[in-house]
């Protein structure tokens, strides 16, 4: 059975909102982790508004390992607005979501790596359709969220319980925290 493993970068005072912009990216001692992340799966699984704002990057783009492998590989854009993506190899998930995911971690292929943590994760855990998260804490604040949900991985959810299953640091200072939820076979 293919795993989902979630993937987010978080700040210490638990901003996800425009990671791109922040000051760590640019050491980029992780750089290597994140691509070997990528590099394992194949397949990329994207709320609605991550997929817009990383098809707005990587596509189009090519030329380096990370870009190269995220072009090719088969993405799955949850929406419950778009009919169709335009990014290649995309494939819309709308209607009954945690059944159309349960559908598609049973299906052949390796893992699938899901990135951010907006209603889409907090569907997953809710429906144990999550199999690890990885928590990439970048070591400053950011002192101020924003978006709908506040910009934030702590809001309202689903109380889940976790096992630490790994902890990396790198030079940039960068905390890698690899949890897998007690239920999905820990």
């Amino acid at each position: 059975m293919r795993r989902i493993i979630n993937s987010t970068f978080v700040s210490v005072d638990g901003v996800i909102k425009d990671p791109q912009d922040w000051p760590s990216l640019e050491t980029g001692d992780d750089s290597g982790a994140v691509l070997e992340l990528l590099q394992r799966c194949d397949g990329v699984l994207l709320g609605r508004d991550t997929y817009r704002s990383f098809a707005g990057v990587w596509q189009g783009r090519s030329g380096d390992p990370y870009t190269d492998k995220m072009n090719a590989a088969e993405k799955y854009v949850v929406s419950t607005t778009m009919d169709k993506a335009d990014w290649d190899r995309t494939t819309v998930i709308g209607g009954d979501v945690p059944a159309e995911i349960a559908r598609l971690k049973e299906g052949p292929g390796g893992d699938i790596v899901q990135y951010g943590f907006g209603r889409l994760a907090h569907t997953l855990m809710a429906h144990g359709l999550l199999d690890e998260m990885q928590l990439w804490v970048h070591p400053f604040f950011v002192g101020k969220a924003g978006g709908a949900d506040g910009g934030l991985l702590f809001h309202e959810g689903t109380r889940s319980m976790l096992d630490v299953v790994g902890a990396r640091t790198f030079e940039s200072g960068v905390v890698l925290l690899t949890y897998r939820p007690k239920s999905a076979g820990a």
